[in-house]
This record gives structure tokens, sequence and C-alpha cells, in this order.
């Protein structure tokens, strides 16, 4: 079901193409993230005036933020090149020995999910952190003998979405953590026009204001709800995307007003109307709507929570009050005694 979702947060084959194109080459062209951007700034002056690489960084936050963006930026601002795989990707040891070697001086290793890292190739990567080694094993048995291979100097640059998932170990190896957070509407609507000049397409500032806002403060969703507006606004209009042109192109995609899509509402008419508002169990949700439990925690509770929609009890997920509103619903009965109403 996630993966069909146009709002969905993660990463699509149809934006790989794009979303090179639309990516802000320098920290100077990166919209947002204001905290994090003024930091890395200072860190990336700093180690170029003395000559040395950037210190490891971690960046982590929901997915669609921009973290393989400022892993880039990274890189070009250092004036080096970077090496990108996945922690999925990486599953024995020698696969992390063959890409530490092939490193360059001062280069930049992007390692993206960096939690899913298996612990025995977590265990090569400390000691290249830390004392730019590699401690290899040759052989088997008795005749095995250890080497220790050095490395160049280098920057890890990781990225997590599961920031509760690493080890210990691993994220106190990294000298700079830096979390994303979402976007403003202010934000996005800058980076809606940034990408409609990019790709040519004519928006004024209504249309633009419309998708900004249903974008769940999400530059990845942003850019991918840009791209459906523009298919509608050449078919059905005169190729601008107006406020009405904008309001209509969303609107045959069932998304509303504040970014959120029919299974956004299945999750919330579930809780209020088969249970009462809550609080109800996130595996009783997950069965109700035929869904993963891990996926409604990762993927939709996010943004609902953002919005004040739903509060996480002891005992389950609640309905707010806000979320009534929303869907037009006036709250019916009473929650059996001991359960919070949050409407009253």
């Amino acid at each position: 079901m996630t993966a069909e979702r146009i709002i969905a947060p993660a990463r699509k084959e149809e934006d790989d193409a794009l979303e090179t194109s639309l990516r802000p080459r320098r920290l100077a062209e990166y919209i947002g993230q204001e905290k994090v951007k003024g930091n890395l700034q200072i860190a990336i002056e700093a180690a170029k005036q003395r000559g040395e690489p950037l210190d490891h960084v971690l960046l982590y936050g929901p997915p669609g933020l921009g973290k393989t963006t400022l892993a880039n930026i990274i890189a070009a601002e250092m004036g080096v090149s970077i090496r990108t795989t996945s922690g999925p990707a990486i599953e024995r040891p020698g696969d992390l020995a063959a890409i530490l070697t092939n490193l360059q001086q001062d280069d930049v290793l992007f390692i993206d999910e960096v939690h899913r890292l298996p612990r025995t190739v977590e265990e090569i990567l400390y000691p290249a952190m830390e004392d730019l080694a590699l401690d290899l094993v040759l052989g088997k048995g008795p005749g095995a003998r250890s080497v220790r291979l050095s490395l160049p100097n280098f920057t890890l640059v990781g990225a997590t979405t599961r920031y509760s998932m690493m080890s210990p170990p691993l994220r106190d190896r990294f000298g700079s953590v830096f979390r994303l957070d979402f976007y403003t509407v202010d934000a996005i609507a800058l980076i809606v026009s940034r990408s409609a000049q990019i790709l040519g397409v004519e928006l004024d500032e209504g249309g633009r204001d419309e998708i900004a806002r249903r974008s769940r403060g999400t530059p990845r969703v942003a850019n991918r709800l840009l791209r459906r507006v523009r298919d509608y606004a050449q078919v059905m209009a005169d190729g601008e995307i107006t406020t009405p042109v904008a309001q209509e192109a969303l609107a045959r995609l069932e998304i509303d007003a504040l970014g959120l899509d029919d299974v956004d509402h299945k999750v919330l008419r579930t809780i209020i109307d088969k249970f009462n508002g809550g609080p109800v169990g996130l595996d009783t949700i997950a069965a109700a709507i035929s869904e993963e439990a891990d996926t409604i925690m990762d993927v939709y509770e996010p943004f609902l929570l953002q919005l004040g929609f739903l509060h996480r009890t002891p005992r389950g997920r609640v309905a707010t009050k806000s979320a009534y509103e929303h869907l037009g619903i006036k709250p019916h009965g009473r929650a059996p005694a001991g359960q919070p109403t949050l409407w009253e």
C-alpha cells in the first residue's frame, strides 16, 4: 500500500532521475533546515582552513527531507569526491573493505540507511572511523593471521530514518549529529518555486502555495506533487498552474488541504469509528486496515502526530479533537471509564 501513495516520503524509481536535476549543489542553494545548514557551514569552513577532512557526520530524520542532498553538498563544498552506498548493500565485512580501500584522500563516503549495517560490518567500521585502519583476518583456523591496513583520511556521512536503531558504539563515533525536521510551508513554497523554474513550469503564487500546503513538509513530496499538477495543467488547462488548477488536480489525487490522503483518513476513521476514538493498540489498527504495524508507525503516524491528530498513550493511540474537526465528525458517546477523551 505504501509504495503506491503519491505522498509517501520514501524514494520511488520515478524520483531518482528528476531528483538529481532538482537537488541543490551548494549550501547557498539549499532551502530550509537553517540550524543544520549554519552548523555545517561553520564546520566545513573550519576544516578547509585547517586543511583537514571534515569530521564524520550523521544525518537523521524522516525520509525525503534532504539527507542525501546534504551529503552531496558536503562533498562539493569540501571539493572532494563522494562514494555512495547503503547499509543493506553491505552484507559482509569484505564488501566494506573493498569500498574503504578504494577511497582517495579526503573522500566522502556516504552510507544511506546506516542503521541497517550488519554488526559484523560495524566492527570493521569502528577502527576505520577512529584510527584510519582496516583490520582483516586472512585465512582460517590455526593458520589465520591478522593484518592491519592503513586508510587515507576520509569523511563518513551516515544517514538514517531510524536513529534509535543504531548501535550506541556507532552513534558515538560520529563527531557531528544533525536532525532534519519537517519543513515549514514557506520553505516548501520556495522549493516548489525553484523546482518549477528548473522544470520550466509556469505557476502563480496561489498554485505554488496549494502545492506547498499539501506536501507534508517534505521536499520530495512537493516535487512529486508539482510534477503531477504540471501534467494536469498541461492536459486539462493552458499549462499554467493557478490556484483552481492546483486544487482540482490535487482533489483528483485525493489529497486534502492538509496533505492527508485516503490512507491517512482510513487510519483516523478506523480509530474513531471502530474504536470510539481510542485508546487502541497499534497492532489492532494494523489488523483493521490490513497494513503492517511498522509501516503505520514509520510512515503514517509521524505526520499525523505533527498535525496533532493523534496522541500516543501507554494504552494505545487516541484520535484528538483536531482530527474530529478536520474530518467533520462530531464526537459520539464517551470513552470507557479511565480512558482519555481528548475532545472534551
